[in-house]
């Protein structure tokens, strides 16, 4: 009798612990996410109170910084972090990067500095609070993993990642809610939830796995995984700058000098994990089909993903909010409520799918997902540029509900297929794919919209300036503004035209023609034309990876989970497949 009460008590306790791990890692990943977009709508009100215009030649660096270099660095740690959580202890290492993340988010609320000093600050917090982000999000899994038994993680793995997923929507909101009020409070909103956070990580999680303290830290791999990355990613910040008379720089020397150099680095990188003791990127992981084809499946509906927020943030700031009557310094807020249902369906299909996941297999939905999400780009390819809002919600909550429908028996598939002891480092291979991926997708929907626009908005601009009484000089310099200004300004909520005309320009008009082309309609009407070719050029390209991303899934297998859970030797070989569904 006695060892029958030991025996409840033990398992209430593991299934109380097991939701306080996923409402703990739940709160850190939406922070971490959270803190990925939140900067993007309250960018105006950021710079205005740091007295510097972002949209002034040679800033770019600082708006691109400000929204990528968080994402920059958390894609470079992940890895190494979750190999030292399996090194010397995964809470350990969460634990530590709450505090980092809250530490470095105080300090972001107390830059007392101006212009271009004050922008370096912020970009250098904003990179120590990315670095707290990396601990938290290369550890949550594995601790999730940990705790919850293989039948339960699809349903854990689901509210924890799409959580996770929807932050970076949810940010676009609460920046613009904030940011009006007072900029800091962007920043200053992460305090007392990190704090809240840190004591109840620190009291209540607790060791699941031992820790492999006889592994060694790969050096060389961190260091030459870390510099590839970190150039690769560089390169996409400045190749979607205009060079020269381009109108991106992606064949300028310095692009071309730093993707050839990050590629040379992340193949020597490569060299010295197929060689090293104790590697930090566990090559040896991708002999097990489930985590490989799903690790490729994350990547490509990253590659889908990422772009689109900055596409439709841009549609609906450049274009439909204007031609319905809001005024350009409200769209960046409107902008983030209209895209709600986007994480609506996330919030609804995430969780629904991961829990059945766990009793059918991640493959049927996983994939499906995948080639539903491909679907709804179409129907974004068919809307008119002027579409009609319930249309447009409707297709955004069916693309929120496919892409929860593949993510979270997705990232369950790839956790319950690692050893325990890898699951750190294979957790943040998987994340690191994912984020790596974001920041390239953003480079590669800017460069395709650029390119759409480059051809026929310099005419568009010339003929409507010049058709409405600005001179020929005035009219041909703001004509050959580079398209990511006037991308950027539309994405800014600034008022495109005034920005790009300055004073001097529109007092030589007349009141009428000041008025129409700075009202709300004129600079929507004058791009749209150019916008939906770039436009579509990026769907295009957002349905060829959701379609490659549902062939990478459906080639994953049956269910895998490693045999400890199953009465087979953890030796670190490629599990069995349970059943082929």
């Amino acid at each position: 009798m006695k060892v029958t009460c030991v025996s409840f008590v033990e398992v209430r306790n593991r299934t109380a612990y097991k939701w306080i791990a996923l409402s703990n890692t739940t709160l850190a990943v939406l922070l971490a996410t959270l803190d990925a977009s939140i900067t993007i709508i309250a960018m105006p009100d950021i710079f205005r109170g740091i007295r510097l215009d972002p949209l002034a030649s040679g800033n770019s660096f600082y708006l691109l910084w400000m929204v990528l270099g968080y994402l920059i660095v958390s894609s470079v740690l992940i890895v190494s972090l979750g190999r030292l959580g399996d090194m010397f202890g995964r809470v350990r290492i969460y634990n530590l990067g709450f505090v980092v993340y809250t530490a470095a988010s105080l300090a972001l609320t107390v830059d007392w500095m101006h212009g271009s000093a004050g922008a370096l600050y912020l970009i250098g917090f904003r990179l120590v609070q990315g670095v707290g982000g990396a601990f938290l999000l290369a550890n949550s899994t594995a601790i999730l993993t940990d705790a919850f038994p293989a039948d339960q993680r699809g349903m854990a793995l689901g509210i924890n990642n799409i959580v996770g997923v929807s932050g970076m929507f949810v940010g676009l909101v609460l920046g613009g809610l904030l940011a009006p009020i007072d900029w800091r409070l962007v920043f200053l909103i992460s305090v007392p939830v990190g704090l809240f956070g840190t004591v109840w990580a620190y009291l209540n999680l607790r060791e699941l796995s031992t820790p492999q303290r006889d592994a060694r830290i790969d050096w060389p791999g961190n260091l030459t995984f870390a510099i590839g990355l970190i150039l690769i990613m560089v390169s996409i910040t400045y190749g979607i700058r205009p060079y020269g008379s381009s109108a991106t720089g992606w064949t300028s020397p310095r692009v071309v000098a730093l993707l050839s150099a990050g590629v040379a680095s992340l193949v020597a990188f490569v060299v010295i994990e197929l060689r090293a003791r104790d590697p930090m990127f566990r090559l040896a992981l991708l002999r097990i089909r489930a985590f490989t084809f799903g690790t490729i499946s994350t990547f490509l509906a990253a590659i889908a993903r990422g772009g689109l927020m900055f596409m439709l943030i841009i549609w609906l700031q450049g274009i439909w909010l204007p031609e319905h009557g809001v005024a350009f310094a409200q769209t960046p807020l409107r902008a983030g409520l209209y895209m709600l249902p986007l994480t609506f369906g996330m919030l609804l299909a995430g969780p629904t799918s991961g829990y059945l996941s766990d009793r059918y297999g991640a493959r049927p939905f996983a994939t499906g997902g995948m080639l539903g999400a491909a679907a709804t780009f179409v129907l974004m390819w068919l809307l008119p540029t002027d579409f009609s809002y319930p249309a447009f919600a409707v297709v955004l909550a069916l693309n929120g509900i496919t892409m929860g429908m593949f993510a979270s028996p997705n990232r369950a598939a790839v956790m319950n297929s690692l050893p325990p002891g890898d699951r750190g480092a294979g957790g943040g291979m998987n994340q690191t794919f994912q984020n790596s991926a974001q920041v390239l997708s953003v480079g590669v929907f800017f460069s395709l919209m650029i390119a759409g626009l480059s051809g026929s908005l310099p005419h568009s601009l010339f003929a409507g300036l010049t058709a409405h009484g600005v001179s020929h000089t005035a009219a041909l310099r703001i004509a050959h503004t580079p398209p990511v200004a006037v991308l950027f300004a539309a994405f800014l909520g600034f008022n495109p035209i005034a920005h790009l005309a300055g004073p001097h320009v529109l007092r030589a008009l007349t009141p009428a023609s000041h008025h129409l082309l700075t009202g709300r309609t004129f600079f929507p009407q004058l791009i749209s034309g150019p916008f939906r070719s770039g436009l579509h050029a990026a769907f295009a390209f957002a349905i060829a990876a959701c379609l490659i991303a549902a062939l990478a899934s459906l080639m994953r297998g049956g269910i895998y989970r490693y045999g400890d859970e199953l009465g087979r030797p953890s030796g670190g070989r490629e599990p069995e497949p349970v059943a082929a569904r």
